[in-house]
This record gives structure tokens, C-alpha cells and sequence, in this order.
């Protein structure tokens, strides 16, 4: 068992169900799936470093990422029908925990200049969105073989249903909000 799931079912799971004084453990606020989304719009004509995003991100989240197609031509942003507009992977389970894990203690310590992910990204339903502006934070990727950097989103979908429980679920995670 991932070591933040073991933290959540043993110590924080109880501590939400404490706080905010709900009946059944199954009212208690967690995390149902992390997506990672990248876009490719700078370098969506070039198939090599299309590629190249997406063995960096199966490196980064431990799975396979899905290409995502345009579904209509938009001549104004030249992009035809069928064209690779996005990148994205959607994790559950343990490899979520990984990369939450991995994401936490050591990716956003390695972002420059950091003090602290916004409080302001959740959406009103519980979910928080964060945007990282180079892939070069995680571990896995080496700079010296880099051609191409590129941002990706991480949206921490939660079944809170309101702003408030996701935050303390998402503090005692010790996910670094900025003071």
C-alpha cells in the first residue's frame, strides 16, 4: 500500500470524520481520481515532439497518457479535424497515490522561486486545479536528453462536494498552501 493512502485510511480519514462530525465513514472527503493534462498546441505539427510528451508523461505518472483529437477544424487557431490538440492521463487508485505522493514531497519542492500552491484553485465543487510550467520538477525526467519543456495541469478531483472539506483533506495531506 502507497505510503500517503496508508496515511489517509489510518490518520486523516478519522481526522476529517472528527472535524466535521459526520455520521458514517462513507461521508468522509476523498480523493476519486487525479488527471493530468498537457497541451500541445506549441509543437502540434511536429510528430517526434508529440511523441516525446507523451514518453515524458508516461514517465512521470506511471501510465500510459491518451492523445486527445481535435473534434472540429478551427481555421482561426489552425487546428483540423483529427489533429493531436492534448495529452492526458487519468489516475486511480494506487499509481494516484504515487504520484500525489511524489507530487507533494518532491516536484513542487523543486519548483523555482516556490512559496506555496494557491489556495484560490478550487473550483466550488471541491476539486483543486494546478498548473506546473515545466515538467522538469519530477525526478524522473533528466535535463541533459531535453528538446522540448512543457507545462502540465494536475486537477485533484474529490468526492467533497464543497471547497471547505477538500482544503483540510488536502492540508492534512500536507499539500503546501501558501500562509
Amino acid at each position: 500500500m502507497e505510503r500517503l493512502q496508508e496515511q489517509y485510511n489510518k490518520k486523516i480519514a478519522p481526522a476529517l470524520k472528527e472535524k466535521f462530525v459526520l455520521k458514517n465513514v462513507m461521508q468522509v472527503p476523498k480523493i476519486s481520481k487525479v488527471v493530468v493534462n498537457v497541451g500541445v498546441g506549441k509543437f502540434k505539427e511536429d510528430k517526434k515532439k508529440i511523441d516525446q510528451v507523451v514518453e515524458d508523461l508516461k514517465k512521470i505518472t506511471g501510465q500510459a497518457p491518451v492523445k486527445t483529437l481535435a473534434r472540429k477544424s478551427i481555421a482561426g487557431f489552425k487546428v483540423r479535424e483529427n489533429q493531436v490538440v492534448g495529452i492526458v492521463c487519468t489516475l486511480r487508485g494506487f499509481k494516484m497515490y504515487s504520484f500525489l505522493d511524489k507530487l507533494i514531497n518532491v516536484g513542487l519542492a523543486r519548483v523555482r522561486d516556490f512559496q506555496g500552491v494557491s489556495a484560490g484553485g478550487f473550483d466550488g465543487r471541491g476539486n483543486y486545479h494546478l498548473g506546473i510550467k515545466e515538467h522538469l520538477v519530477f525526478p524522473e525526467i533528466s535535463s541533459e536528453s531535453l528538446e522540448n519543456i512543457f507545462g502540465l495541469e494536475v486537477s485533484i478531483v474529490t468526492n467533497a462536494g464543497k471547497d471547505e472539506p477538500a482544503r483540510e483533506l488536502l492540508k492534512l495531506m500536507n499539500f503546501p498552501f501558501k500562509k
